[in-house]
């Protein structure tokens, strides 16, 4: 009796040449340039954001996600082509608006919070610009561990915290502006109130499933020293990292979270930098 054809893979679809060949032009300056236009937008957007009154901030908050997450994507168009952009936006937006949809609705695996409307336009009880927030950061993340891990399991976990630790500045942040509430915020990090430690942990899980997908799938740019030449992602993290310190420590009066957070972060930001330097040609 003949047999049906087995259904490809993911891997399979995302490495299929011809659907490479068709989402990659050959503009890797283009490219490049629309990258580091996006990520100059996104400081610019976060500079401002800082100084603005709190209420006319979600504007400023939708914008520097939009702006972060394209250059992101962009960078891993660049960097290792559009197999990686594709899968940077299937598993780290897919991913995390899986991990968020089942979180939101069941309180695992980061704790029973929820939703303001302030953020806009939701999935399932998800804001839109959640997903795209995961995207934006794992990029960077996942160019964290390569630099500093040649191990492979390892490479996945110092990945791991770089995504991951960048939450210990955005979860304050974001409760005090009101998008979401925690029902049950204690106890929490020393320093970070009103943000539950299941949430950290949360993260922490979501992040090594997202960050081994995306080493599996996205090969390394071999050959090649981790360059600035290729787009703005290595100096976004590093920004994101000092900015946080800075805005929570004078403006957002939150001193104790400037220190946990950028004593976590950077962990691994402050070695990140000093490998990009190295890597410039």
């Amino acid at each position: 009796m003949p047999t049906r054809p087995a259904a490809p893979s993911v891997i399979a679809v995302l490495s299929s040449r011809p659907l490479v060949r068709a989402l990659a032009p050959p503009l890797p300056r283009a490219t490049a340039l629309a990258a580091w236009l996006l990520g100059a937008g996104t400081v610019l957007s976060q500079i401002v954001y800082s100084t603005t009154e709190p209420a006319e901030r979600t504007p400023l908050t939708v914008l520097t996600v939009l702006t972060f997450c394209a250059a992101s994507v962009l960078d891993a168009w660049t960097r290792c082509g559009a197999r990686a952009a594709l899968a940077l936006v299937a598993v780290a937006g897919g991913g995390g608006l899986l991990a968020e949809v089942v979180g939101l609705h069941t309180g695992v695996p980061f704790g029973d919070y929820g939703y303001t409307d302030a953020l806009g336009a939701s999935v399932l009880g998800v804001p839109v610009v959640v997903p795209l927030a995961w995207v934006m950061m794992a990029w960077p993340a996942l160019l964290v561990g390569r630099a500093l891990a040649g191990n492979r399991v390892i490479s996945v976990l110092v990945a791991a915290w770089a995504l991951a630790a960048w939450d210990v500045f955005l979860d304050p942040q974001m409760v005090d502006a009101g998008y979401w509430t925690w029902s049950a915020p204690e106890p929490s990090l020393p320093g970070v109130d009103g943000v539950p430690l299941t949430n950290f942990a949360g993260w922490l899980l979501v992040a090594v499933g997202i960050q081994a997908a995306l080493r599996a799938l996205v090969p390394p740019a071999t050959g090649r020293p981790l360059t600035l030449r290729s787009g703005p992602a290595p100096v976004l993290y590093v920004w994101t990292w000092f900015s946080s310190v800075w805005a929570h420590a004078a403006f957002f009066d939150r001193p104790a979270v400037s220190l946990v957070g950028g004593l976590l972060m950077g962990a691994v930001a402050v070695p990140f930098a000093v490998a990009v330097v190295r890597g410039q040609r």
